[in-house]
């Protein structure tokens, strides 16, 4: 703990980020100097991963956090509550965010913006996203037909996206298989079958394991999987987690293009030069 009590700053100066979307989000409204902790699993912007790791997902170095003396620890979600609850009995300012809607990440960034002292910037910073995410449904909306996509966010067991995930997918011309298991905040809630997406015969399958590398030929020789669509015609793709399981800007913007350019892949249609992503796509399988 700090030996000395300061007068506090009229907005944060010296902010941890446990996840990487908040992180994100800063150095996109230019304050990215004022983020001297970041999680162990950030890599957006590539400058922020110079910054002191202080921190897992599910666990961190309080030791490490408590020698940046931090006046504001941004989290996410209920997985990092044991974290959060530790951080505040030690006498840190917390703000825990827990956005699972497209709306709601967009919502975040305002948020984050008024508690930093940003708001007008954090305002166009989320129109901006808008915008990007209207381009990208004009572009859909030329595709012959939308293709049936399932989304897998894990694989053993498996399960299918998180709310956001499939919220893009629409958004990126695609029509999920499981749109009643979204609104589980949950993992656990979204578990399915094996054998319930063959029934659902998708087109196209995309992968994000959640950190790890996805190995498509577990996927590819599923059994009862053959006659699956996508795995027929071997349009199942990799999309990294840090692009589309980020709940913040990268997915909004990297996370939905790609999303968009392998749907458009599917169906043999060429994407708008404006819209194409930054980084290159995923190998046919």
């Amino acid at each position: 703990m700090r030996d000395e009590v300061q007068p506090p700053a009229r907005y944060p100066r010296r902010i941890v980020c446990l996840t990487e979307e908040t992180t994100e989000t800063l150095y996109r409204l230019g304050l990215g100097d004022r983020v001297v902790g970041v999680s162990g699993y950030t890599a957006r912007p590539p400058e922020a991963r110079e910054k002191p790791r202080v921190s897992a997902f599910i666990n961190a170095r309080f030791d490490k956090i408590e020698a940046l003396e931090p006046d504001l620890v941004l989290a996410f979600s209920d997985l990092q509550a044991d974290i959060a609850a530790e951080l505040i009995r030690r006498g840190y300012p917390v703000v825990t965010f827990n956005q699972r809607r497209v709306a709601e990440i967009l919502q975040m960034i305002r948020v984050l913006g008024g508690i930093v002292g940003a708001a007008g910037a954090a305002d166009d910073l989320a129109a901006e996203l808008e915008a990007g995410l209207d381009a990208v449904r004009v572009s859909a909306a030329r595709f012959p037909r939308r293709p049936r996509v399932f989304f897998e966010e894990w694989d053993d067991p498996l399960i299918s996206g998180i709310c956001w995930v499939d919220e893009l997918i629409e958004i990126a011309g695609g029509e999920p298989v499981f749109p009643a298991l979204r609104a589980a905040a949950l993992a656990r809630d979204r578990i399915v079958a094996p054998g319930a997406v063959p029934s659902a015969q998708p087109d196209v399958i995309l992968a994000s394991w959640c950190g790890k590398r996805v190995r498509k030929a577990t996927i590819l020789e599923r059994p009862g999987w053959a006659d699956v669509p996508a795995v027929r015609r071997r349009h199942v793709w990799e999309i990294k987690s840090t692009y589309i399981l980020q709940p913040g800007p990268a997915s909004l913007t990297e996370g939905v293009r790609q999303v968009h350019a392998l749907l458009a892949r599917s169906l043999d249609v060429e994407v708008p030069e404006s819209l194409r992503p930054a980084e290159a796509l995923d190998a046919v399988s």
